[in-house]
């Protein structure tokens, strides 16, 4: 699919607010990619459809992670976890994205997870500081994306892990993987 037709397609499943939000994700993956000598082309496919099912309705995303197999795991978590693992099948099956880089982007956007790679700390960090958001230690996390992508990243998992705990909610196992993987990068330096 041409990159236009995607973004018509993916623009008309959600909200204009969370369009804006995608075309934020976009640019910002860009910047990121590009400062941190990622591929900007993976970043900026990965962000167009970052959300794409974001606004599904709960029993259509259900319905395939269920048929699909896809990470049984999630279906016991937060719903708000779901729309990047059945994005991630979204784009590959409806877009023909073939690039496992770009479709772990994708899917591990909202968790993170162990061991990420550029791409995808490039989309996650991206979705956290993209312009429209606006939240306690969002300028912080922009600030350290100026000289370390992990380290801006651990401040976005770190006020997500402290946000819910604030509201008592669970905190998925991926989340923490992830945090305490970015921790063990910066001390190794690796």
């Amino acid at each position: 699919m041409e990159r236009d037709q995607m973004i018509e397609s993916v623009k008309a499943q959600m909200p204009e607010k969370r369009w804006k939000h995608t075309e934020g994700v976009m640019a910002t993956a860009v910047q990121l990619a590009v400062r941190f000598g990622e591929n900007p082309e993976q970043a900026e496919l990965a962000a167009i459809l970052h959300d794409v099912a974001k606004y599904w309705p709960v029993d259509r995303m259900e319905k395939v992670l269920r048929d699909q197999k896809l990470a049984p795991e999630l279906l016991s978590q937060d719903k708000n976890l779901w729309h990047a693992e059945v994005g991630a099948w979204v784009a590959e099956h409806e877009y023909g994205v073939t690039d496992t880089l770009v479709l772990d982007a994708i899917r591990f956007h909202t968790s993170g997870r162990l061991a990420m790679t550029r791409l995808d700390k490039v989309v996650c960090l991206a979705d956290y500081m993209e312009p429209g958001r606006d939240f306690p230690g969002v300028d912080d996390i922009r600030r350290l994306s100026k000289d370390s992508l992990e380290q801006a990243l651990l401040a976005g998992f770190d006020s997500t892990i402290q946000l819910l705990l604030k509201k008592g909610k669970a905190i998925f196992p991926l989340t923490i993987e992830a945090r305490n993987g970015l921790i063990e990068e910066l001390k190794t330096g690796g």
